[in-house]
C-alpha cells in the first residue's frame, strides 16, 4: 500500500501460509479433531458429500479444507479456484486455478465466479472453491445442486450463521435472484458444515459438524449436530448425514461408525 493511500508511510503486508497438517488424522494429533469425528469427515468426502467449512479468521478453514481434499479417491478428477492460492494437497489429477486483477488498461481481469463456470467445462468430479464471499456463490450452489461433489469455505462465526450467509450471497448477482430460490438450493445444496474456532488458549478446534437434511421450516434450514462442544470436548451430537445412500454404495458403515463414537462416549 503506496504512501498517500496508507496515511503517512508506505505499508506492505505479507502473509504465509504455514502448513500444520495436510490429514485429518493428522489434526486428530493436533487435538482439532476426535478419531471419530476424522473418520466420519473422511468417510464424507469419499462419499461425495457437499462440506461448507465455516470459522472465524485465522481459525483453520483454509487447513481443514486441505485435510478434507487429501481424502478425495485418486481416480477423481479435482478442480479447484481460490483468489490466491492457498489450497495444497497431494492428488494426482488436480487443476487449480486463481484469479486475475484487471492490468493497467482495465483489461484481463478474472473473477472467481469466472473461475467456478470455467471448472465446469472441465469435466471435474470435485469442484473446491477456497472461499466463497459474493456472487460466486451462486454458481457454486448451483454447480452443487446439479450434483457435482464440491466443498467451500465460508467466514462465519457459527454453522448456522453459515448457512444465513449462504443464503444471502448468492442475493449479490442480480436482481433475478430471490431468496424464494435461493433458501431451498442451499438446503439442497449443503450436505455438511464443519465449523472451526479458535478456543481461550488459541488452540483451533472443529467445535460442530452439522448435517444439513434438506428441510425447512419456513425459510429456515433446518439442522441436526452430528458432532457438538460439550463440557469442554466434541462430542457425539444426534444427527446423522443425509445421503446414506452413497455411503452404502461404497460399502461404508456410516451408521455403525456414529453408533461407535455414541458407545465411547456414553
Amino acid at each position: 500500500m503506496l504512501q498517500g493511500i496508507s496515511r503517512g508511510f508506505s505499508a506492505v503486508n505479507i502473509r504465509k501460509f504455514v502448513v500444520r497438517a495436510t490429514r485429518l488424522d493428522e489434526l486428530v494429533q493436533l487435538g482439532t479433531l476426535t478419531p471419530h469425528a476424522a473418520r466420519f469427515l473422511e468417510a464424507s468426502v469419499r462419499a461425495g458429500l457437499n462440506i461448507l467449512v465455516t470459522g472465524g479468521t485465522q481459525a483453520g478453514k483454509t487447513t481443514m479444507l486441505n485435510c478434507l481434499a487429501a481424502a478425495i479417491p485418486g481416480g477423481e478428477r479435482v478442480v479447484s479456484a481460490e483468489e490466491v492460492f492457498e489450497i495444497r494437497f497431494p492428488h494426482p489429477d488436480w487443476v487449480a486455478m486463481q484469479t486475475r486483477q484487471e492490468g493497467l488498461e482495465g483489461t484481463g481481469e478474472v473473477r472467481l465466479r469466472d473461475l467456478v463456470k470455467e471448472s465446469l467445462r472441465m469435466r471435474p468430479s470435485r469442484l473446491i472453491v477456497g472461499e466463497v464471499r459474493s456472487e460466486e456463490c451462486l454458481d457454486l450452489l448451483l454447480a452443487l445442486n446439479a450434483g457435482l461433489p464440491g466443498m467451500c469455505t465460508l467466514h462465519a462465526n457459527s454453522a448456522r450463521e453459515a448457512l444465513t450467509k449462504a443464503c444471502t450471497l448468492p442475493l449479490l448477482a442480480g436482481e433475478n435472484i430471490s431468496a424464494r430460490f435461493v433458501v431451498p438450493t442451499v438446503a439442497a445444496s449443503v450436505d455438511l458444515v464443519v465449523h472451526v474456532a479458535l478456543d481461550p488458549h488459541g488452540a483451533r478446534r472443529v467445535s460442530e459438524i452439522v448435517a444439513v437434511p434438506g428441510r425447512m421450516e419456513g425459510d429456515v434450514i433446518e439442522t441436526e449436530p452430528v458432532f457438538d462442544w460439550r463440557e469442554g470436548a466434541l462430542r457425539r451430537g444426534i444427527g446423522l448425514p443425509p445421503r446414506l445412500e452413497q455411503f452404502e454404495r461404497l460399502g461404508i458403515d456410516v451408521v455403525g461408525l456414529l453408533h461407535e463414537a455414541d458407545r465411547e462416549a456414553g
